[in-house]
Formats: C-alpha cells, structure tokens, sequence
C-alpha cells in the first residue's frame, strides 16, 4: 500500500527486483494498442458529429434554447446514468457493452442523414438524437476503463489511462478540423454518412479480443444488480475509503466549476483579447486547449516522474484552476495561448491520475459502479458548468464569471486533498489502535 495516496502496490519477495513499468507501455501491448487507436477514431468521430449537426440545427432553427440543449444533453445522461452503466459493466461482457455503444452512436449518424436529406428534421426530434448521443457516451465510459484495466498489469494501468485520455485527446483534436472538412467537401448528408465509417474499426476490435473486462479478476461472477438510482448507495459504500473519496470530488470540482464552458464561451476571449482575425485567434485558442492535453500525456508518458497519488492529483488540480484564472484575466493574446496548453498538461494528468487511483483502490466485484461514480463527478457535473460560468457570466460578464469559478475551483481542491490525506491517516491511526487492543 503506498503511504502517499493509499493505492495498493506489489511488496517485492526478499531478494526480488521489480522493474520500474516501460515508458508508454500500453503500446507495447498487443491488445491494448489497436483499442487506442480505435478509441481515438470513435472519439474523433464523436467531435466530428458535434460539427455537422450544431451547424445544420443552427442553420436551420437560430435557436440559443437548442444550442444550451445540446451541452445539457451531452452530459446529463453521465448524471443520470453512469452509476447504473458501470453496474451492467460489472455484470456483462464489457465488449459488448462497448459494442453497444458505438451501434447507438452510428445509429443516432445515420437518423441525422436520413432527416436532413428528407428534410423532416424537427426540434422534438433533434432533441431526442441528442440525448441518445450522450447516452451512448455514458454507456462507453465505464466498460472503457475495465477494459484498460484487463488489458493491462496493475503497474502499468497508469499507463494505459493516462494513453487512453491521451489519445481522446488527439481525436478531441482533430475532430473539429475533420469535421468541418467533411462539411465543407462533402457537405452535412454525405459527411454524417462517412463518418459512420470512424467508429467500425473499434466496434471490429471488439469481436477479436478476448479480453472482456473480467478476464484477470478470474471471469464475470454472480452480482447484484444495480438500480438507476444506486448513485448514493453506492456513494456510501465506497466513503469509508477517504482517498477515493476525495479523488470523485476532485473530478467532481473540475467538472463543475470549469468543465465543458471553458471551450464553449472560447469566442468570447477570442474577441476580445483582439488578435487581429477573431475567426483565426478563435480557432488557435481551441487548438492550444485541445493540444495541452495531448502535449500533457505524451509528457507525463515519457518522464514518468509523476505517479497516481492524492498530491499529485491535488497539485495538478490546483494548476488547472489557477491557469484558468489567469486566462479568464489576461488581455495578452500570447499569454493566453500558454495558459491554455499548460491549463490542458494540468487537466490531463488531474483526470488521469484520478482515474486510475480510484480503479486501483476499487474492488473488482464493484469496480464497474465505483467508474460509474466517478463518471457521475466527472462528467455528469460538466452540465453545472453552464451555470457557474454561463449563467454567472451573464450578470458579471464571462471572463469574471470563469475567474470567480476557477478561483473556487483552485480553494476546493485545497480542501478537498485535505480531507482526503487527513482521513486516509485517521483510518491509518484508527487501524493501529484496534492492532494493539
């Protein structure tokens, strides 16, 4: 068990070396890989949808209602749901479930080409394709990560997380400028059609692994089932352990306070910090956000310096909301591309180190809904970031707005890594007396 965050690690046999895990090792591995890849793809077509569809539903209604819809439908079915996903996760073939996943997303593709080359798209419609959307995204998320986790030795799941963020990343990135090729060579029908194409090399994977997500815990065993509103159950559950705790609130602060409305007021800064083009200071501001998680992963990849603890999760944390203060502040263009990659680099390895303490410290029997809670916090929470900075934002202007969030941000954090190493070494305490009585 590691002193610094409580994760469980090999005791070495006397006489026994343990090599420190290869640099980028869950490339080396022959079924992890191709699954990296193929994430990225599915990611990558996940954005690619995004572009098509808001500018054929903008074109076509002029509704800011719809707009704000489509952030809350993206990350409301992770609210709602992640709990009771990660609890078919535990229960079922993860394959499949992933399987699932990407059919619903490249059924939800083919309604959107249908509708709009018939010309019988509607709001209510709309709507419904973008919920399925996002459900079909929270659906992924958990059977993702005990997929990692199978493909993987313990020691190297740090670096099949932090590889998998990273290569979301890159298809994060590209999305946007594949998507508006699409758009713009192809037009919104034939480009939704194709990009059916990017989620078949995942799906195909799938049928020839045999890992399913269970492999190394001994098979898919008898478990209860799990209930749409287990959340807070389950929440209970897992409360005795204060560092996993204080890990979902971290994700949960990061989510809530900044999360997704960093990207979508990005216009906003783009105008007014005046570089010359707001079209090309707007599309150089997304790049840099979406590369400094590329750049992070890569990074931390390489030195492998920084390991899965509460410090380093707390620390990474307390960066991201203080690059993103300093971003909302500064009227210097340069600045804020800097802010914005170094802001990425932070986020990155906060999520990813969180990620795998929280797995590493989960029970294989419940691991899949202890993933579903922290997708809750991680994602689901995402949709308050329209309140903390959109709304907010409207009343004291949005670079105040993502201040003030990023500074409470910033506090949170401190207090959250408090709570967690203050608890984990009252537990440690507690657990010594009971040891001498």
């Amino acid at each position: 068990m590691c002193s610094a965050c409580g994760v469980p690690t090999h005791v070495p046999e006397p006489g026994e070396t343990i090599a420190p895990p290869r640099k980028f090792a869950a490339l080396y591995n022959k079924d992890c890989r191709p699954y990296l890849f193929g994430a990225a793809l599915a990611m990558m077509a996940d954005n690619i949808e995004h572009v098509i569809t808001y500018w054929v539903l903008w074109e076509k209604f002029q509704s800011p209602a719809l707009t704000g819809f489509e952030v809350i439908s993206h990350w409301v079915p992770f609210l709602l749901f992640s709990v009771y996903f990660g609890g078919l996760a535990d229960r079922h073939d993860c394959r499949r479930i992933i399987q699932a996943a990407q059919v619903l997303f490249m059924a939800v593709s083919v309604a959107w080409g249908v509708l709009i080359v018939t010309d019988t798209l509607q709001v209510w419609s709309a709507c419904v394709l973008l919920i399925l959307h996002g459900c079909a995204g929270a659906i992924w998320g958990p059977g993702e990560q005990l997929m990692l986790h199978d493909f993987v030795e313990p020691a190297e799941l740090p670096s099949a997380v932090r590889l998998n963020a990273t290569f979301r990343s890159l298809g994060i990135l590209f999305g946007p400028v594949v998507g508006s090729a699409l758009l713009l060579g192809l037009g919104p029908v034939a480009g939704i059609f194709v990009n059916v194409a990017f989620y078949l090399p995942l799906t195909i994977f799938l049928f020839r692994t045999k890992f399913t997500g269970h492999t190394r815990d001994g098979g898919i065993i008898r478990r209860p089932r799990v209930g749409l509103l287990d959340s807070v159950r389950v929440l209970r559950e897992v409360s005795a352990n204060p560092t996993m705790v204080g890990m979902i609130i971290l994700a949960g602060l990061g989510a809530f306070f900044v999360g997704a409305s960093l990207q979508s007021s990005m216009p906003i800064f783009a105008q007014d910090l005046g570089a010359g083009n707001a079209g090309t200071a707007y599309g150089v501001l997304l790049f840099a956000n979406g590369a400094g998680g590329v750049i992070g992963g890569i990074l931390l990849e390489a030195t492998g310096r920084i390991k899965p603890s509460v410090p380093a999760a707390v620390v990474s944390t307390v960066i991201y909301g203080i690059s993103s203060l300093f971003f909302a502040m500064t009227a210097s263009y340069p600045l804020a591309v800097i802010l914005l990659v170094v802001g990425g680099v932070a986020n990155l390895a906060s999520m990813s180190i969180g990620q795998t303490v929280v797995q590493l410290l989960a029970k294989p029997e419940e691991r899949g809904r202890v993933i579903g809670v922290y997708n809750v916090s991680a994602n689901g929470l995402r949709a308050g970031s329209g309140f903390t900075v959109g709304l907010l934002g409207s009343a004291v202007g949005v670079h105040w707005s993502l201040g003030l969030s990023a500074a409470a941000l910033t506090v949170g954090t401190g207090i959250a890594g408090w709570y967690s190493l203050w608890g984990r070494r009252a537990r440690q305490a507690r657990d010594q007396l009971h040891q001498v009585d």
